[in-house]
């Protein structure tokens, strides 16, 4: 097992006009987490240095040409691009968009490439970085077809983890796309992420009902009733601990989601309100399911903060630990599926 400054930590840097940089240089200000990991910032060091010196931050940078040029312990920038950009903290501009999707194109391809060993990504404008190269709502459809698996959106923050049915789409749309093959796939990313990546051998799922009351016996529509209890059902006759659907609104009140391990809910802000109400600005975004590592902050560009100096930072620093602790499970998962007897010798 890697050592834990040896933990490569590859850092796509978003838009460079909101407060992705900043969070990113606070984190790395603090010379511990240098001993946790070894970041590699994807974009330009002289445009970071920039942005370093505007906000008035003391973190030491080391820039690069090529990835085998890092070095351990030190901030690294690798030059994805040599030319300079005009910034405008705040506002929201194509050019920089681009850069941004330059910045996430080539962490990516790291990524697969084995060259750093998990991803953590600042936050992009997803208005901003359509093109006719890049035709991808967010992160993670892009991480979808670039990496092997399903993709899942689950935010944590302790011990709630809360993941997404449907995610990126329009509310009147949420029930028709809501399918057996879907339910099953989610239910299946959630109890093998939670395996793998969380070290947990017999988690518990709770899955949350679509409709208020789930559906009150049909009264306030049928979802609930002809598509998802089926499907919860069949799930749990075949030994999986999952429950539901629950109503979503009491379910929080009274603090079920406590008893359990990880919970599905069935659209965005279902799910993202009381995460972000309960995660106290600490949350952070994994994208499970896929082959690799990618985790984020659970904030947006924060436009009307950018350049300003006053960014929290604590939402992306938990990025990077839950990324370096995601990754020490899994290969620990590995290990451990490789030689189950000799695992079981040491413990004796």
């Amino acid at each position: 097992m890697k050592k834990a400054e040896n933990i490569i930590v590859g850092i796509s840097i978003g838009d460079l006009n909101g407060i992705g940089s900043e969070v990113v240089l606070k984190t790395f200000e603090d010379s511990r987490m240098l001993e946790l990991c070894t970041p590699v910032i994807f974009a330009n060091v002289k445009v970071i240095s920039f942005i370093k010196k505007t906000l008035e931050l003391s973190a030491a940078l080391h820039g690069i040409d090529n990835l085998e040029q890092l070095v351990l312990g030190k901030i690294n920038v690798l030059n994805v691009w040599r030319e300079s950009i005009d910034l405008n903290f705040g506002t929201n501009d194509d050019i920089v968009g681009k850069y941004a999707i330059k910045s996430f194109v080539a962490a990516t391809k790291a990524l697969k490439d084995n060259q750093v060993d998990v991803l953590v990504t600042a936050p992009i404008n997803k208005y901003n970085i359509q093109s006719e190269e890049f035709k991808f709502p967010g992160h993670t459809d892009y991480l979808n077809k670039e990496l092997e698996g399903n993709a899942l959106m689950l935010m944590i923050h302790n011990n709630l983890r809360i993941g997404l049915l449907t995610d990126h789409i329009p509310v009147n749309d949420v029930a028709k796309n809501l399918n057996e093959k879907l339910i099953v796939q989610k239910i299946e990313t959630i109890k093998s992420t939670l395996t793998k990546d969380f070290g947990i051998n017999k988690p518990k799922i709770a899955v949350l009902a679509l409709n208020p009351h789930a559906g009150d016996n049909g009264v306030i529509g049928k979802e609930d009733d002809e598509i998802l209890k089926p499907v919860i059902k069949k799930l749990f006759d075949k030994g999986n601990l999952v429950f539901g659907p629950f109503a979503a609104d009491g379910f929080f009140g009274n603090s079920q989601h406590e008893k359990y391990d990880a919970i599905l809910a069935t659209y965005h802000d279902q799910g993202l309100i009381p995460f972000k109400t309960l995660s106290f600005g600490n949350g952070v975004n994994y994208t499970a399911g896929l082959n690799k590592i990618r985790t984020s902050p659970d904030h947006g560009t924060a436009y009307e903060i950018a350049g300003k100096g006053i960014a929290d930072f604590n939402s992306f620093k938990e990025a990077v630990y839950t990324a370096i602790d995601i990754y020490n499970s899994r290969n620990q998962f590995e290990e451990i599926s490789k030689n189950p007897l000799k695992t079981k010798e040491k413990q004796l």
